[in-house]
């Protein structure tokens, strides 16, 4: 689902720019919560026996995660919407081939005309909607679900400006439908067991945490029609800051505890290298009036920002989708009695790792974490690793899916509440205002107003 007019486009993100450098922080302003409206923190909706989906945008991601629902029991997809037909053709049989024919019997089928999920919606009128399109539609799209009476489950990020998360979170409290951004990496192995470690106590009191997403991602510019590249690499041209903090920030800020109880996000200041590496790329690979050559590549190969807690924390998070060097989340978090670390997975603990290390000054690796994965490993992995480790992304994918339905069916607070999708998705418009201001602190908007120190810690789930 494109919705991508490149004036249009250009228009919006430089009216954001402009006004990230020159107005200090309204960013930081908590409106009060409209009459009427019910703080989503641990909401729990009314259970739903057979979950009736509708899908928007059935590309990469959106195919996955449909191939994924219709193949678990309990699940019925009702429609596919996507601007290309071919798409929505193949995904209705990759239905057909998952799942019995009886329980997946009445698709409606959506293609060509860019608002046709709207006409989707109030014709199908399914219990949830999931939506995986380009970044703008993102919004859009799940607060008119919500309106429709769906719950909405975005792509990440969950929304492009501040303001849009605001009138998610608005929606959301409002209709009290469920609004969960997707960000399947908190159910990775290594996530889900570091985060156990964490609420055992193993590393002590939190103190640090480190999240990126480093992945070179240039060759993604050939999607020069349809595809990722022909919409991402305008944000990359016109956007200066970290553009897609979640991958590494969704689970370094659920290790933390941020925006439950304990802690929440406080501030962040950023800075970007000098924009090199995209132009660099368009003018080797690429004739001189090809599109790519003529645009004006604003945003920097790598952005490094540091965002300070309630309590005083620090998180590093970094990105970089230019820059030739290994796929990494970094994945670190550091407590006052030792530091789990990613890429490689590393354990380092004070007075050792038990039967492998003799103290902290050396890590914990490879083969020796066999012990480690055996103590720690996180139930929920342990319940669903066979069941879904071909699912995509290692398995993190095919968790995160089943626990959407399983949450839905049986009437259970989601894993992802609306606010935490926001606050992980401030960071990129956040981070471009400090980059525009020199680096100058921004503060993080209060989406719970306030009520996130009533919000219950994340649970071990079994």
């Amino acid at each position: 689902m494109k919705n991508l007019d490149r004036r249009k486009f250009i228009k919006r993100t430089s009216m954001s720019a402009a006004a990230v450098a020159l107005v200090p922080n309204e960013f930081a302003a908590m409106p009060s919560r409209p009459f009427q409206s019910t703080y989503m923190g641990d909401h729990a909706a009314p259970k739903l026996e057979t979950i009736r989906a509708a899908f928007i945008g059935v590309g990469a991601r959106g195919g996955t995660h449909l191939k994924f629902f219709a193949a678990l029991e309990g699940t019925e997809v009702v429609a596919i919407c996507d601007l290309y037909e071919d798409l929505v053709k193949q995904k209705v049989s990759w239905v057909r081939e998952v799942a019995p024919k009886e329980r997946h019997k009445n698709i409606a089928e959506y293609w060509g005309e860019e608002d046709l999920w709207k006409k989707m919606l109030q014709e199908v009128n399914p219990d949830v909607v999931f939506i995986a399109t380009n970044w703008l539609n993102h919004a859009p799209m799940a607060i008119e679900a919500m309106n429709q009476g769906a719950h909405a489950f975005v792509e990440v990020p969950m929304a492009v400006t501040v303001d849009e998360m605001w009138a998610i979170v608005d929606a959301s409290e409002r209709t009290q439908k469920h609004c969960m951004m997707m960000e399947n990496v908190n159910y990775g192995r290594d996530e889900l067991l570091f985060l156990n470690m964490c609420r055992q106590g193993v590393i002590g009191d939190i103190l640090h945490g480190e999240a990126a997403y480093i992945h070179e991602l240039r060759f993604q510019m050939e999607e020069q029609k349809r595809g990722t590249g022909s919409w991402r690499t305008y944000h990359y041209a016109q956007r200066n800051g970290n553009l897609y903090p979640t991958h590494g920030l969704g689970p370094v800020a659920q290790y933390m505890n941020l925006g439950r109880t304990d802690d929440n996000f406080a501030s962040i200041v950023s800075f970007s290298t000098p924009a090199m590496g995209r132009a660099s790329y368009a003018a080797k690979n690429y004739d001189a009036d090809h599109k790519w050559n003529k645009l004006d590549y604003k945003g920097g190969d790598l952005n490094t920002s540091i965002i300070k807690t309630t309590l005083g924390k620090t998180v590093m998070v970094q990105w970089d989708e230019t820059s030739p060097r290994p796929y990494s989340r970094l994945n670190l978090i550091q407590g006052t009695k030792g530091a789990l670390a990613g890429f490689p997975t590393r354990v380092a603990l004070e007075g050792g790792v038990e039967g492998v290390t003799k103290d902290h000054h050396s890590w914990a690796q490879g083969d020796q974490l066999a012990a480690v994965y055996e103590k720690y490993d996180h139930p929920l992995y342990q319940r669903l690793n066979e069941s879904t480790k071909n699912s995509g992304h290692g398995g993190m994918d095919g968790i995160m899916m089943y626990r959407i339905v399983e949450c839905l069916q049986h009437g259970l607070p989601l894993d992802q509440n609306v606010y935490e999708g926001c606050f992980w998705s401030a960071v990129a418009p956040l981070s471009e205002r400090s980059v525009a201001s020199g680096g100058a602190p921004q503060n993080f908007p209060d989406f719970t107003r306030g009520s996130w120190k009533k919000t219950k810690p994340l649970e071990i789930i079994t």
